[in-house]
């Protein structure tokens, strides 16, 4: 039987009704954001901000079939105040955060990455420490009610899985693509992690509709 938070969540998954026009203008920041990377060819920075949205994608994707497979809750959930309510824990608000966050973060990173920040390398401290800053910022929004954790081993209290499989791993795959020499190469990466996520929406979620 679902908790009441994951029934309150799907009680608003991919409800229409819910629409409000502040959608429109986070949608145009989102593109004027990666619109204004193009125009100065900064691809570095493009393909980062891309890798990391599309884990964020993989995360979503496996929190939702969690709920499935247990009818009990998904591992997070967003059952607040929302404009759409895309899947079980991502709504149309986080995913336009994340849509930015990557670039947001890359342009933190030292030009030479062989830079050392408190004697780590620098893309190990600034993944480490934005994936710190991104599970406080968890803590907040659960705190409030607009997150919700019903797992013991993924909460404010134990928050070392939140840290390295929902934060650590976004950046780490962010920074690596950031750094490849070639277009070809990020190309690749980011083929391999969008074909993952296209086909596992179109399976588990058009055809079997598990999420």
């Amino acid at each position: 039987m679902p908790t009441e938070s994951a029934a309150q969540a799907l009680s608003i998954l991919r409800d229409g009704s819910l629409f409000q026009w502040y959608v429109i203008p986070l949608f145009a920041l989102v593109v004027y954001v990666y619109a204004n990377e193009i125009e100065k060819r900064n691809w570095n920075l493009v393909f980062a901000g891309l890798a990391f949205w599309g884990m964020d994608w993989f995360n979503e994707i496996w929190n939702s079939l969690v709920f499935h497979f247990t009818q009990y809750a998904p591992v997070w959930g967003a059952p607040g105040k929302t404009a759409y309510l895309i899947l079980i824990g991502l709504n149309i608000e986080i995913c336009f955060m994340f849509a930015i966050a990557g670039v947001t973060f890359a342009k933190m990173l030292p030009p030479d990455r062989r830079t050392r920040i408190l004697g780590l390398p620098n893309r190990l401290f600034i993944a480490v420490a934005g994936a710190a800053f991104c599970v406080f910022v968890e803590v907040l929004l659960n705190a409030v009610g607009a997150l919700t954790w019903d797992y013991p081993w993924w909460n404010a209290g134990a928050p070392w899985l939140i840290f390295v499989f929902g934060y650590l791993t976004f950046f780490l795959v962010s920074f690596w693509v950031f750094d490849m020499p070639s277009i070809r190469n990020k190309l690749s990466v980011l083929a391999m992690i969008y074909g993952v996520d296209i086909l596992a929406l179109l399976i588990f979620g058009v055809a079997l509709r598990w999420i």
